[in-house]
């Protein structure tokens, strides 16, 4: 999101919005002949995805094993990625920076922390998963990291009609977050256990 930022610029400053800022986001109505370039960076994430996801395609052996291939890759990716920009250009400040996580199917926003915290536990369940694969998972995993799942990304999603309308990000719902993470780790671990 840096370079959308940064080509975001002129539009923030015909609009008198900080320059070194992300949010508020410009409006769609706003952007113009940079419309163009959000609409490559949705191709550009749904591809980073297909990506992942084929690379953990290479390591498995069934779903259990593209799954903890797909979440190892996915969250050592992002961490990898917000450790690459705070050593390049110093950013996040902080882990309770703001930042937008995705696009698609509608903003995702949050904190650093919260990505940070849920890339950590994909990165660690991916691991015990590929290392000690649950010859059969119940329905109650399932259903726990699915839910878990869901719940977190309702909680980056929470406020995307007020950011899409040019808002500046509330606060962030950590109780429906740390509802949907304790939800996905009980599922791992139950999963785990259960063989």
């Amino acid at each position: 999101m840096v370079y959308l930022r940064t080509l975001g610029e002129p539009i923030r400053a015909a609009s008198g919005l900080p320059l070194t800022e992300l949010f508020p986001l410009t409006k769609a109505s706003q952007l113009g002949p940079y419309l163009r370039i959000v609409k490559i960076e949705l191709l550009r994430e749904a591809a980073t995805l297909a990506m992942l996801a084929a690379v953990a395609g290479v390591a498995a052996r069934n779903f259990r094993t593209w799954l903890a291939a797909f979440a190892l890759c996915f969250g050592a990716w992002d961490l990898a990625f917000y450790a690459s920009l705070r050593v390049v250009i110093g950013w996040p400040a902080s882990l309770a920076t703001w930042d937008l996580l995705f696009l698609l199917p509608v903003p995702w926003v949050g904190p650093v922390l919260a990505p940070a915290i849920v890339a950590s536990s994909l990165v660690l369940g991916g691991i015990v998963g590929l290392l000690r694969e649950p010859p059969r998972v119940d329905w109650i995993s399932w259903a726990l990291l699915c839910v878990g799942g869901i719940v977190i990304f309702a909680s980056f999603i929470w406020d995307w009609r007020n950011v899409v309308n040019g808002g500046i990000p509330r606060d962030f719902p950590w109780l429906i977050f740390a509802a949907g993470e304790l939800a996905g780790v009980s599922g791992m671990i139950r999963a785990i256990r259960t063989h």
